[in-house]
């Protein structure tokens, strides 16, 4: 929604055959200009990723999902048959091509995968992705995204509390953290989030469950400042507008703050 804001073209492989389009409208995404395609096989879909990268006329497209790519022979063959290693071998295949033809077109390409665990491990992290180990070794960004709770109102669940850990990053330092709620039906909450950094710039004050803002109570628990912030965007825009700037200045003075090295 937000490359196509910007006037970008993209393009969505769905190989799990579950896009839900007015769910994607909801969270802004214009389908009329959406390319689409739902491919058969995970060679047809990596095939297509293909093209459209080396078509040079998409900026971003993708992939979902890395567990939904069932290569051909697992598609004609019999339920219960043994193949493996297929899936692995055709990610590598593929990325192998992928990778320059990525890097000449520009190209921002999305791989969405999911999480399996490793049977017998007794020491260390069981968890582990689909498709072999080459997608980890090519991707230049890794995002771990994870549901840590439950937004509720009264006692019905509306929402999720959601974590993003970047767990590999070629392009600036790894291993940072964002935090943020997904309300069901309407993606990210802005106004959750303003509140969440609005504290923690000590712009916004809170006092137990109350949240005060230029010293004017403006609700008491956080469900009821994101329907006070969503009633009055004059106020959300200005802490916004205030956060932004606390941001940018921190980042300026750490700047000035770096001194050049001494000749040797």
């Amino acid at each position: 929604a937000e490359a196509q804001k910007k006037g970008k073209t993209c393009a969505f492989v769905d190989a799990e055959h579950a896009l839900d389009p007015v769910y994607a409208e909801k969270l802004g995404v214009n389908i009329d200009d959406l390319l689409v395609s739902q491919p058969d096989t995970g060679e047809q879909a990596l095939e297509i990723c293909d093209m459209l990268v080396r078509s040079g006329a998409v900026d971003v497209v993708i992939v979902d999902s890395v567990a939904a790519l069932t290569p051909k022979a697992e598609i004609e063959g019999d339920m219960g048959d043994s193949h493996v290693g297929l899936q692995a071998r055709l990610m590598s295949q593929a990325l192998r091509k992928l990778t320059g033809n990525i890097k000449r077109s520009n190209t921002l390409c999305i791989f969405i995968n999911q999480i399996r665990m490793k049977i017998g491990v007794m020491f260390g992290n069981p968890e582990t992705t689909t498709g072999g180990n080459a997608l980890k070794f090519y991707s230049s960004v890794r995002l771990d995204i994870r549901r840590i709770g439950s937004v509720k109102e009264g006692d019905e669940v509306v929402g999720n509390e959601t974590r993003v850990k970047v767990v590999k990053n070629k392009v600036a330092p790894p291993f940072k953290q964002a935090e943020f709620q997904i309300m069901y039906g309407a993606g990210i909450s802005k106004e959750a989030e303003l509140i969440d950094l609005g504290v923690k710039q000590k712009l916004v004050d809170k006092a137990g469950a109350w949240y005060s803002y230029n010293g004017d109570r403006i609700g008491q628990g956080k469900a009821n400042v994101v329907k006070f912030l969503k009633q009055n965007p004059d106020i959300a825009n200005d802490i916004e507008t205030k956060i932004r700037a606390e941001l940018l200045l921190s980042k300026n003075i750490k700047a000035d703050d770096v001194e050049p090295e001494d000749a040797l």
